[in-house]
């Protein structure tokens, strides 16, 4: 088997994924409902200081600030867990 040929399957890449996804939801939707004065660079500070230690490799890209941004606009909208 090549190096080249080691990799998650789908399923696992899906939930790696997913896993990843949830972890910025729930960073953004505290930042929002915690921080509601917030200024766009103090939001993406915010958000940076909070995902930093959870991924590996971890860079902020435009994402982020585009996330930092919705939150000062205040377009967040809270949905339930369940949707």
């Amino acid at each position: 088997m090549k190096t080249s040929e080691i990799s998650w399957n789908e399923p696992a890449r899906a939930k790696i994924l997913d896993d990843a996804d949830r972890v910025l939801r729930e960073a953004v939707v505290d930042v929002a409902k915690t921080r509601p004065d917030v200024t766009a660079d103090e939001a993406f500070a915010e958000l940076n200081a909070r995902l930093k230690d959870r991924f590996i490799d971890y860079e902020p890209g435009p994402d982020l600030r585009k996330y930092a941004e919705a939150i000062v606009a205040g377009e967040i909208e809270y949905e339930s867990d369940t949707e």
